[in-house]
């Protein structure tokens, strides 16, 4: 067996960043993957990568650091649409814009490339944002990327250097030290298994599916959509003042004045996110629902007030939607990044991004390398 081969469970961005770093480390990768193509968290949400929101210290630290990382993707695999289009988090209430001040203000401010504007610097800064708005927070350092595109992206990118194999289709049955049994019969054997499951915290038995079962982990479903292309171009990504109440850089003691939230953003922690896909169309939502079982149905009515809320910062009609999606993912009920933990010797599981899955997901794989090979 070779010692420097990897067996990778689960095809989503934790898994295939994973594998990248392990490729860039001269490990040769076994990728495995329940699904035929992409369908779960990794294409369905927004493509942020979203330093503005990090919490202060170590989460921060490494949403810097797969900020450059993603730049030097972007730089090897093209497809996956990197764009430093920064972000604008807009205030329509005086409390709002006192937190985004408070924020501007911290130490980390810099680092963040963070800037206060009134509202003709939000005008100046995103000129598609014609709505009212008392003022907002610019973050330089946010970029996008394209979720429907990543995968492929980088998967060219593993196939082409020769030491990656990709098996899609094929369902991780049986997980322990130095192997791995797929459905079909076959056993993968490699010197280390990594197990990216995403939201499935069922499934797989032993001491991976038993660590699932205890860990501190939880499902998150939301709510999204995408419209037709605009005629206005958007050139930041834009999120409303709701936001603020669910990303944990802005907890600063300026948070308890925000005004009371909507019923919307109460039940199911609705906020606005809204970013402009390269083939022009926007992507808007979400919605945070926790308790399951998740319904099978999506709800119009937040569709309705997530694109009220859009029409009232933008200032424009927004085009047809063309598509409405829900997605799942998985995360952490504790102040972890992510869950990570060796269930056995040689037997990672990676897990509990939440939100920061595709912001974070490069900087995590090299921590998880570190880690195992230092």
């Amino acid at each position: 067996m070779d010692r420097q081969r990897v067996v990778i469970v689960g095809g989503g961005v934790i898994g295939t960043m994973h594998a990248l770093e392990a490729v860039r480390r001269g490990w040769e990768v076994v990728h495995l993957e329940t699904d035929a193509g992409p369908r779960r968290a990794s294409v369905r949400n927004f493509g942020l990568v979203w330093v503005s929101g990090r919490a202060a210290g170590r989460e921060l630290e490494l949403g810097l650091r797969a900020r450059e990382l993603w730049e030097t993707t972007a730089a090897a695999a093209p497809g996956v649409g990197l764009r430093a289009n920064g972000s604008l988090t807009v205030a329509a209430d005086p409390a709002e814009l006192a937190l985004m001040e408070e924020a501007a203000a911290r130490p980390d401010a810099a680092s963040r490339q963070l800037a206060f504007l009134d509202a003709d610097g939000v005008r100046a800064a995103n000129a598609a944002v014609r709505g009212k708005v008392l003022g907002g927070l610019l973050c330089r350092r946010d970029a996008v990327v394209e979720p429907g595109a990543v995968l492929g992206a980088l998967r060219t990118l593993l196939l082409d250097g020769g030491r990656y194999r990709w098996l899609p289709g094929r369902r991780a049955v049986e997980v322990g030290p130095e192997t791995v049994v797929d459905h079909s019969g076959t056993t993968h054997r490699a010197s280390l298994v990594l197990v990216c499951p995403g939201d499935a915290h069922t499934g797989l038995g032993g001491t991976v599916g038993a660590a699932l079962a205890q860990a501190p982990v939880r499902r998150c479903r939301l709510q999204m959509m995408q419209t037709e292309p605009p005629a206005q171009t958007l050139t930041t990504s834009i999120a409303d003042g709701d936001s603020m109440r669910y990303y944990p850089a802005f907890d600063l003691p300026g948070r308890v004045r925000l005004p009371p939230p909507s019923q919307e953003t109460d039940t199911v922690g609705m906020q606005l996110l809204l970013v402009q896909r390269a083939a022009g169309g926007l992507t808007i939502g979400d919605t945070h629902v926790y308790d399951e079982p998740f319904d099978f149905a999506v709800e119009e009515l937040l569709y309705d007030r997530l694109r009220q809320r859009a029409e009232e910062i933008l200032g424009w009609t927004l085009p047809p939607v063309v598509r409405r999606w829900a997605g799942v993912y998985s995360a952490a009920t504790d102040d972890r990044v992510c869950f990570r933990q060796e269930v056995e010797p040689g037997v990672v599981v990676i897990t509990g991004l939440a939100g920061r899955g595709m912001t974070l997901a490069p900087a995590i794989a090299e921590e998880t390398w570190t880690g195992l090979t230092r």
